[in-house]
């Protein structure tokens, strides 16, 4: 009996080596397309449609199989720590955005325009999340998942930038943008066989629309947003990392453990694809997607190597970590760990539900 399959060349696990590379490179292949072959894809019938135009459906296929993932039999702690990460990571940090938009206007400031603030603020990496508290945290720090699939997607940009007057937002474009998330949240509790089927749905959308969202960039936006896209990742990694540790500390009172909040100082690979949506909804903000777009893929990449470095550190420096990275066994203020939040493996847990890679 033969074993599995060797590929030929490794096309797939070296994107997944990449933080991000699932979405990244077809991003930036589809870049390469756009900016030198703008009509190579404009052939019309499948080509078009699926390296092309495919970008909103595909985007709306992942939201539902991320709403699936959603379970509602979960516990007051893993409750309290996912609504910690949620109000510190997202809700804080977009309203200070949504604050500084409507002083400085849809520009922003030093080349980040509001649009680009916001996609790579309001989010995070929850496979990231999943990998770090597997390896260092317990069932609780573990369950905290479920606020990134809260605040996956561009629901949360799109109600900031509504709700502050910044976004002409229509309310059945927010609707529209959070239906296939509750419709999956449904079908998921309803059915678990559906929660396995769509399951691998992340690996198979997101290199298509990733390569459609870049075929509608320039280069010259890649090389531009890149750069300060990447000062970008080193403000979002401490600032709301820092305010998860707050919350860790201070709210559910983790003590030695309150490190743990610096993993949630990330942005997620899918906000990548959140400045098209918002255009989309609001044309004013068309001239920002190009540029916003690169910057929030640089960030994606700089944070998801940033936050965990921080977080270890900050876990060493509090003395939860034994010599060589192992779990000290202890929280602090709530006792002993749970023995099997200490086991887990970072370099094997997906980025989203079904190996999703998201920087």
């Amino acid at each position: 009996m033969s074993g599995p399959e060797k590929s030929r060349v490794p096309l797939f696990a070296t994107m997944q080596r990449i933080p991000g590379g699932l979405m990244l490179i077809p991003l930036i292949l589809g870049a390469i397309f756009g900016t030198f072959a703008p009509g190579a894809l404009g052939i019309g019938s499948f080509t078009t449609a699926l390296f092309q135009d495919s970008a909103l459906p595909l985007i709306a296929l992942l939201i539902f199989a991320t709403g699936t993932q959603v379970s509602l039999r979960t516990g007051g702690p893993i409750l309290a720590h996912a609504g910690t990460v949620l109000l510190m990571k997202s809700l804080i940090p977009a309203t200070l955005v949504v604050l500084l938009g409507l002083a400085v206007g849809l520009d922003g400031l030093l080349g980040v325009s509001l649009l680009a603030l916001l996609a790579s603020m309001d989010n995070s990496n929850g496979g990231l999340w999943l990998a770090f508290s597997g390896q260092y945290g317990d069932e609780r720090d573990r369950g905290a998942y479920v606020a990134s699939a809260i605040n996956d997607g561009p629901f949360l940009t799109l109600l900031f930038l509504g709700a502050s007057g910044l976004g002409d937002i229509p309310f059945l474009a927010l609707l529209g943008a959070i239906v296939p998330f509750l419709l999956g949240v449904l079908v998921g509790n309803v059915d678990a066989q559906w929660r396995k089927v769509v399951e691998p749905v992340p690996n198979i959308v997101i290199p298509f629309f990733a390569f459609s969202l870049g075929t509608g960039i320039d280069l010259g936006d890649i090389v531009t947003g890149g750069v300060t896209g990447l000062l970008l990742g080193l403000v979002i990694a401490p600032f709301t990392g820092f305010l998860v540790y707050v919350g860790y500390r201070y709210m559910l009172r983790r003590g030695s453990m309150s490190g743990m909040g610096f993993a949630a100082g990330t942005t997620a690979g899918n906000a990548i694809a959140t400045p098209a949506v918002v255009a989309a909804a609001d044309p004013r903000f068309e001239e920002y997607v190009g540029t916003a777009t690169a910057q929030v893929a640089a960030s994606a990449l700089v944070t998801a190597i940033v936050a965990p470095l921080l977080a270890a550190y900050a876990l060493k420096r509090a003395g939860a970590l034994r010599q060589g990275g192992v779990p000290s066994g202890g929280d602090g203020a709530d006792g002993p760990e749970d023995s099997a939040g200490g086991h887990g493996s970072a370099g094997g847990v997906p980025d989203r539900p079904g190996q999703e890679q998201r920087a």
